[in-house]
């Protein structure tokens, strides 16, 4: 048994993998450093390297611990809910939470700029697409479900069009003076489905 696979073992890399994911929340794929982990994580900077073969096997288990809890937590919502949202404002912010995350209390902006700076970032980063569109599914499969329960079903094709609508309503909007980018969204989608 190699210490890495022991319980002890397992917990440090397990909060190396948080606070990377943290990292990543707060500022990007550049603030995902082996010094910066290991201090968020209170561990020593050679931990890093002795759980990680690479800096990007760390931003790939982060970004899977953290694009999957995302994943549970919409589905747990969803789930939690004893009917699904009728009217239309409720179903759209059940929406935006499960595509923008939930609405943060403050910097709402800034929370989804990192958000799609990560996503644009992948692209750079072909060891990510496998992950990324692994993700996406689930989340598809996640908005699918929150439509039908809603009673508004969409097909395949009409829900890439709900995203690209968001997606293209969020970046108009984070590139405005005085963004507000979930209000852009929401109005947006407000006019798809009525």
């Amino acid at each position: 048994m190699t210490t890495a696979s022991t319980p002890k073992g397992e917990r440090r890399k397990h909060a190396l993998i948080e606070a990377a994911a943290a990292l990543l929340i707060d500022g990007g794929f550049d603030a995902v450093r082996h010094r910066a982990v290991a201090e968020r994580a209170g561990l020593p900077l050679a931990s890093t390297t002795y759980y990680f073969d690479s800096i990007d096997d760390l931003i790939v288990e982060a970004l899977e611990f953290h694009g999957r809890a995302e994943l549970a937590r919409g589905r747990a919502v969803l789930d939690d809910l004893i009917a699904c949202p009728q009217e239309p404002d409720a179903l759209v912010e059940l929406v935006l939470d499960q595509l923008l995350g939930p609405r943060a209390r403050e910097n709402d902006a800034e929370a989804i700029l990192l958000r799609y700076e990560r996503l644009v970032a992948t692209a750079r980063r072909p060891y990510l697409r496998p992950l990324t569109l692994a993700l996406g599914a689930d989340l598809r499969l996640l908005l699918s479900d929150t439509f039908a329960r809603a009673g508004a079903e969409v097909d395949e094709a009409r829900l890439e069009q709900l995203i690209a609508l968001v997606d293209g309503a969020v970046v108009n909007a984070l590139i405005e003076v005085n963004p507000d980018p979930r209000a852009a969204a929401k109005r947006m989608l407000l006019d798809a489905l009525a």
